[in-house]
């Protein structure tokens, strides 16, 4: 394993990684909480998820246009990755999904930066993945806006059968993390 992988490891389990009894955005309960933005919301959490997400994303071969996700949780991943990204030197722009339509201005529901055109190809950030159900909402909010969703990449599947949800819906999903990493 790298040291930026060992790094964010060890600040997810000391900053983000819970147990107890816990209600998931699913509805489901676990045992278990991992409320990754205590980490991503660090300076150093940041900087590491921006060049692990990144490395996932370049190792994806997508050749997207792209990256971002869902507000809240992916804010944090989207700004980390976009200034990765920027200082490597590659041409991506960042978007932002609101769960409604802004209520005034535009009232668009995806929040763009830089010049994204309809019909680009995206691919989708996520901190947790337990169902997809969050992801899976994000892909259809950004296909009804003109976009090609290619994927998803999240910071820590559960394993919980957010993978298979997304491949059911053409979103391929890649993560860093597993569970099991984080167990370890």
């Amino acid at each position: 394993m790298s040291d930026a992988r060992d790094r964010l490891i060890a600040l997810i389990r000391e900053h983000s990684y819970k147990e107890g009894e816990f209600v998931l955005a699913s509805g489901r309960t676990s045992s278990f909480y991992i409320d990754l933005r205590r980490t991503s919301l660090t300076a150093e959490g940041a900087m590491l998820i921006g060049e692990l997400m990144l490395d996932n994303f370049v190792a994806s071969g997508w050749d997207a246009a792209g990256i971002g996700g869902m507000t809240l949780g992916a804010d944090p991943l989207t700004t980390a990755v976009g200034i990765e990204a920027f200082r490597r030197g590659l041409d991506l722009s960042c978007f932002i999904v609101r769960k409604e339509p802004k209520g005034h201005g535009a009232r668009s529901q995806v929040e763009v930066g830089g010049d994204l055109a309809e019909g680009a190809k995206v691919v989708l950030l996520e901190d947790t993945t337990t169902t997809g159900g969050s992801t899976l909402r994000a892909a259809q909010v950004m296909r009804a806006a003109g976009y090609d969703v290619v994927g998803a990449i999240c910071l820590v599947d559960r394993g919980e059968g957010a993978a298979e949800a997304l491949g059911s819906a053409g979103v391929p999903l890649r993560s860093v993390f597993t569970l099991d990493d984080l167990r370890s």
